[in-house]
């Protein structure tokens, strides 16, 4: 674990975020909503099929078109050790010239913003967008890390920002982009 940063409100971290202990966990969803491979895939299987069920309500109801990229919305989060499961959907990579970094930023923002309202103490983040949507993991860290350190300076929930990283090698890019300081 790296960090921590912004007088330890913000670790660094490589693992598998579905064994992550905390009171809200994000999924990098696709606008579908039920689930696919990636982050979004580990996080059905392993929080189960309540999860899946509460999204099928969610697309009956309140997004029959998908949830939009930018936007989340929380869910139970079945078998996993959070309380909560919230779904964003990251930008598609278009070359970041139509809008991408500012619909990632507003990922980690409506994240946030629901984690608050739920009285959420701590929530750990994926690597939005950086896999098969493919938002260059350079980029994706500094529009993280500024997203996520503006809303700390203005707010006190979450008390805790984990950013898990599949990898080592991931981590170390994030590291080396985000601008963070201990």
């Amino acid at each position: 674990m790296s960090g921590p940063f912004f007088g330890g409100r913000l670790t660094v971290a490589t693992g598998d975020i579905t064994r992550v202990h905390a009171d809200a966990i994000v999924n990098a969803a696709n606008s579908s909503l039920m689930g696919g491979g990636g982050v979004d895939g580990a996080i059905h299987r392993a929080g189960g099929p309540s999860i899946l069920e509460e999204c099928r309500r969610l697309r009956a109801t309140r997004f029959p078109d998908g949830l939009p990229a930018g936007d989340a919305v929380e869910t139970t989060a079945g078998s996993l050790p959070a309380r909560w499961v919230i779904h964003t959907v990251g930008p598609i990579w278009h070359g970041g010239n139509a809008g991408e970094p500012a619909t990632l930023a507003r990922c980690y923002r409506s994240c946030l913003e629901i984690a608050a309202r739920q009285d959420a103490q701590s929530i750990a983040f994926p690597a939005i967008s950086t896999g098969v949507y493919g938002y260059p993991r350079e980029s994706a860290a500094r529009v993280a890390a500024d997203a996520i350190l503006a809303w700390l300076s203005a707010n006190d929930l979450p008390r805790t920002v984990t950013l898990v990283f599949y990898s080592g090698a991931d981590e170390a890019v994030f590291l080396r982009n985000a601008g963070l300081h201990a």
